[in-house]
Order: C-alpha cells, then structure tokens, then sequence
C-alpha cells in the first residue's frame, strides 16, 4: 500500500505520520552539512532560512501542544458546573434524563456518573454523550 506525501493511502485511508522532531532535523542538517559540495557550499541565507523554518515549526507545535493543554482544562473546568444539573444523555436507545451526581478524571478527561430518573447509574459518561443540559434538579 503506497502514501501520498499527505498520508493518504491509494486505497483511501489515512496513514498514521510522525512528524520530524528537532532531533531528526539536526540528523538531516548536519549530513546535509557533511556531503556538501566544497566546491558549492551551503548559501548561508538558505541556511538561516531553514533555521527559521524550523524554530518556527517548533514554536507552532508548542503553541499547540499548549492549546490542548488549555482545552482539557477547559472541559474539566465545565464538567464541575454540571454536577447537580438534570442532563440528557445520548444512548443507543435514545437520550435518557438524569441527573449528575459525580464527576471522575480518566487519562485527563471529565467522566460523569449520572443517576437517571429510574435510579440507574450510568458510569463513564463523557461529555460528548451529553445532548442537553436543563439546569438543576428539581
């Protein structure tokens, strides 16, 4: 199964990439550096260009690694205000109402306990699963 450079396979489905790391980069330039041409060396704008290139590479995926970081937090910070709160939650069934009575953290995102108004509890709600919020219970 042949990739394009984008990681799409020819039969359509995405191939898992691994991007370079700064590592890899130093491991390019410095054989770059070693089989250069002494008689065409490097041009030193091409050079520092690609240094730039590369820090500000690093600076995006560290931007975004930070982003992540925020979201998570985010959600967690959001899942705190729905303890309490009657909520609606999406089955294969339907949505089913009920109220939020615990929230636990698993691999750093919010899982909700939710009692519904038979008195099942439903563990490991995600917050996707959750279709409406309807405000305290009653």
């Amino acid at each position: 199964m042949a990739t394009t450079g984008l990681g799409i396979s020819s039969d359509g489905s995405v191939a898992q990439t691994r991007g370079i790391t700064q590592q890899d980069f130093l491991r390019i330039l410095s054989t770059q550096l070693t089989f250069q041409d002494p008689l065409k060396p490097i041009d030193n704008q091409q050079f520092m260009a690609q240094m730039a290139q590369f820090s500000s590479l690093e600076q995006t995926r560290m931007s975004n690694e930070k982003l992540d970081t925020l979201l998570a937090q985010q959600a967690a910070n959001q899942s705190l205000g729905l303890i309490g709160k009657t909520v609606e939650v999406a089955t294969a069934s339907g949505n089913v109402p009920g109220q939020v009575t615990t929230i636990s953290f698993a691999g750093g995102q919010p899982m909700l306990t939710v009692k519904s108004a038979s008195g099942e509890l439903m563990t490991g709600v995600s917050l996707t699963q959750v279709a409406l919020v309807r405000g305290s219970a009653t």
